[in-house]
């Protein structure tokens, strides 16, 4: 999930804003170096005491519901979707389902892999704010429980056996602890609020709250004064532009990449994480945060690839997308690792 380590990676980079533009040049010189000499320099460490704890992982074919909660922008709806289609959809390497075999490796106590198998079975709208526009995190459990049963819609399938739930708030919800602590998180239903136990997510558009902690790379805090370093656009000074043409949701698909990642690999708290304390878990995409490319970590979203007028980029999705996607990190090469690593 993403906690602590969230607001630990904005304090990394926040340090970086005294450098002047010379030391911004030198640090770029030094990490171009460091691609020919160091490869396996993102993330790498034994020390990393990431474990089992037991418990299942989303082995069996995912059914994946997307509650739509708030007014959505329809091309944003079409992004995100072609984005989960591309999870297990074939696309120019590196690609979408590339990044998500890193996460496969992932297996229970049976030795069964996460799947590779993930299909979008359904989607509810709720346009009517049913919970209101400010949602406690518990009350992200009651909007699941809303879209499966509610009667004057068609309400989703409660499918406890291989359903994985959704929740994405619109630009106008203001979600507990978004923004402030975290940008997305996963957990799973309490059988008294919705019936049954099931994994789920919820994810935020940023693009108008704050989109300088939520859409990194493709935007940076006010406060900063500077863009992430390695990360410039158009003469190396600008932001990053987004590949599908808006911060908000770009960076909300990488979180949700993030969150799908965690919950396949950790669904009831209790399979793959890292520390002592199941309540504050350090999951498989915490350990990567803000990496996105060979070199990445302090702030350097690390080697990427860049398309015409500044555009940012590391896998390919469906339909000629492209998304820019966060590192996981890879049990058998104990580093971090994307499909775009140069090594």
């Amino acid at each position: 999930m993403q906690k602590q380590l969230l607001q630990c990676l904005f304090f990394l980079l926040l340090s970086l804003s005294f450098f002047s533009s010379f030391s911004s040049l030198a640090f770029s010189l030094n990490q171009n170096r460091q691609f020919n000499e160091a490869k396996n320099y993102e993330g790498s460490s034994d020390l990393v005491d990431l474990r089992y704890h037991m418990g299942p992982v989303l082995a069996s074919p995912m059914n994946l519901y997307i509650i739509w909660y708030g007014h959505w922008n329809p091309t944003h709806q079409s992004t995100i979707r072609d984005f989960i289609y591309s999870l297990s959809s074939q696309a120019p390497y590196p690609s979408v389902s590339d990044w998500w075999r890193t996460v496969r490796f992932y297996t229970d106590q049976t030795g069964s892999n996460i799947t590779g198998n993930i299909i979008l079975s359904g989607e509810s709208f709720d346009s009517s704010y049913s919970h209101g526009s400010y949602l406690s995190r518990l009350d992200i459990q009651s909007i699941i429980n809303t879209a499966v049963t509610n009667s004057n819609h068609r309400a989703l399938p409660l499918n406890p056996h291989n359903g994985l739930y959704l929740v994405l708030t619109s630009s106008d919800v203001r979600v507990q602890d978004f923004c402030r602590a975290v940008c997305g998180f996963h957990y799973f239903t309490f059988p008294t609020i919705v019936g049954v136990t099931v994994p789920y997510a919820w994810v935020g558009y940023s693009g108008s709250q704050c989109p300088g902690m939520c859409a990194y790379p493709f935007a940076w805090p006010d406060y900063s004064k500077m863009p992430p370093p390695g990360a410039g656009g158009v003469g190396g000074g600008n932001v990053m532009r987004p590949p599908n043409g808006d911060a908000g949701v770009d960076g909300m698909i990488s979180v949700l990449a993030h969150e799908l990642a965690e919950v396949s690999s950790n669904p009831l708290v209790n399979a793959w994480y890292a520390g002592e304390d199941p309540t504050a878990p350090t999951e498989i995409a915490d350990l990567c945060m803000g990496v996105y490319g060979s070199g990445g970590g302090g702030g350097y979203v690390g080697k990427v690839y860049k398309g015409s007028r500044g555009v940012g980029y590391n896998v390919n999705g469906v339909k000629g997308r492209k998304f820019m996607i966060q590192w996981v990190w890879n049990p058998v090469r104990r580093r971090c690792f994307g499909p775009n690593a140069l090594d």
